[in-house]
C-alpha cells in the first residue's frame, strides 16, 4: 500500500480535499482508504445502542457487523494511542492510503492552506510536505496548486507515487 497525506491547520480544507480526492482517484480505478487522525475525543457510536452498551460494560473491542458493513471499535482505555504504522497494518490492502492530518508522521504529504486562517505554512519547517494547495499564492519551495483543482493535486499525488 502506498501512503500520501494531507496536513494542515485546522479549517485549511484538508477535509474537503480528502473527499474530492477520493471521489477523483476511484473514479480513475484506484482502490482507496483514508486514515482520518483526531485531536479530540470521537464517538461514532450512540448512547443506547447495544454497541454503546458493550463498550460501556467495558467490553475492549466491539464488531458491528450488517449485510452493508461492518465496523470494529477498539477502546484504548488509557493505553497508549496507536501510531500510524500500527493503524496502517490494519487495514485491508488496497492500491493507496490517503491519511488526514498526523502532521509529524514520515510519508509525503500536500498541504491544504487557506490564507484568511493566518496560520503559517507548515511546508517551511516539513520536508514531508511536497506540495502546497492554497486559495491564494502563498510563497513556498515546492509546487503550489489551487486547492480546488483536484485533477491536477491528484495527477501530482499519482506521479509522486508512481500509481
Amino acid at each position: 500500500m502506498k501512503v500520501y497525506g494531507v496536513t494542515g491547520w485546522k479549517n485549511s480544507g484538508k477535509t474537503g480535499l480528502m473527499e474530492r480526492l477520493v471521489v477523483h482517484l476511484v473514479a480513475e480505478g484506484l482502490t482507496v482508504s483514508t486514515v482520518k487522525h483526531a485531536h479530540h475525543s470521537f464517538d461514532v457510536d450512540h448512547p443506547g445502542k447495544d454497541s454503546f452498551r458493550h463498550r460501556a460494560a467495558g467490553a475492549n473491542q466491539v464488531m458491528l457487523s450488517s449485510a452493508n458493513r461492518w465496523a470494529l471499535m477498539s477502546e484504548l482505555r488509557g493505553a497508549e494511542e496507536p501510531g500510524l504504522d500500527d493503524l496502517l497494518s490494519r487495514l485491508d490492502p488496497v492500491e493507496l492510503v490517503l491519511v488526514e492530518g498526523f502532521k509529524s508522521g514520515a510519508h509525503p504529504k500536500i498541504e491544504a492552506h487557506r490564507v484568511e486562517t493566518g496560520h503559517p505554512l507548515i511546508a517551511h519547517d516539513d520536508p514531508l510536505v511536497r506540495a502546497v494547495a492554497s486559495d491564494g499564492q502563498p510563497e513556498c519551495r515546492q509546487p503550489l496548486f489551487d486547492l480546488n483543482d483536484t485533477v491536477a493535486i491528484g495527477d501530482f499525488i499519482r506521479a509522486e507515487l508512481s500509481l
